[in-house]
């Protein structure tokens, strides 16, 4: 029998098959022309923190991570948020690789040359802010330390056990309004931070599109997850 595929496989699989976006759309109605902006979700073995989470999948190991950082509260979009390293693209970017490349450095202080870069997913369109967004799935083959560059920009860098984001003990849904309309989302609880809206919809498709998702039990699916005020 033949061993299950590492998780690195399984991401660079991903990224040079998949024909469609993580998620929907996420409402309301925005910008009609997009601008262009790009994300880093880089996985790899991290730091020497492992989950206590077993994930199901045999390719998800106790110490595979992701890295995250949370937005500063004094920023004017998404203060306070989780999200990966990212931004829009610069005149100087070669392409979106590029860009989440150079904004993952600026923002955690990671060095891209320890970075395998294996694909980018399709553009995720973000209407409410007018962007297209697309995601980069990287591995760290040499991983460098990584902090809070700017204070007005970032509060906090993370890296993320993807075992204890797959544990559906830390899984719930948020309820965002804005103009009238309701937006459920999924959610993710990770040593003391929460991970909702556009990042924790990416990493959701990501995971379902990968096999990685533990089945929920009914309590999971219904749990309502506060939002901060």
């Amino acid at each position: 029998m033949d061993p299950a595929p590492s998780a690195r496989e399984q991401l660079r699989a991903l990224a040079a098959t998949s024909s469609t976006a993580l998620g929907p759309r996420v409402p309301p109605p925005g910008a009609a022309v997009p601008r262009a902006a790009a994300v880093l979700m880089l996985f790899g073995v991290l730091d020497a923190r492992a989950s206590d989470h077993v994930a199901q999948d045999a390719a998800v190991s106790r110490d595979l991570d992701v890295l995250l950082l949370e937005r500063a509260t004094t920023l004017r979009a998404h203060p306070g948020q989780v999200a990966f390293p990212g931004g829009r693209l610069d005149p100087g970017d070669a392409g979106p690789v590029a860009a989440a490349l150079r904004e993952a450095e600026e923002e955690t202080g990671l060095d891209p040359s320890g970075v395998d870069v294996l694909g980018a997913l399709p553009a995720v369109p973000l209407e409410h802010s007018g962007h297209l967004v697309t995601p980069v799935l990287g591995w760290w083959r040499h991983p460098s330390p990584v902090r809070v560059v700017d204070v007005a920009e970032s509060a906090a860098v993370f890296r993320a056990p993807v075992a204890d984001l797959l544990d559906p003990r830390n899984r719930g849904v948020t309820v965002f309004e804005r103009d009238g309309l309701v937006w459920r989302g999924p959610a993710f609880e990770v040593h003391g931070h929460l991970v909702w809206g556009f990042t924790a919809m990416l990493l959701d498709a990501l995971f379902d599109g990968l096999g990685w998702t533990e089945p929920w039990d009914l309590g999971a699916r219904t749990r309502r997850i506060a939002l901060p005020i």
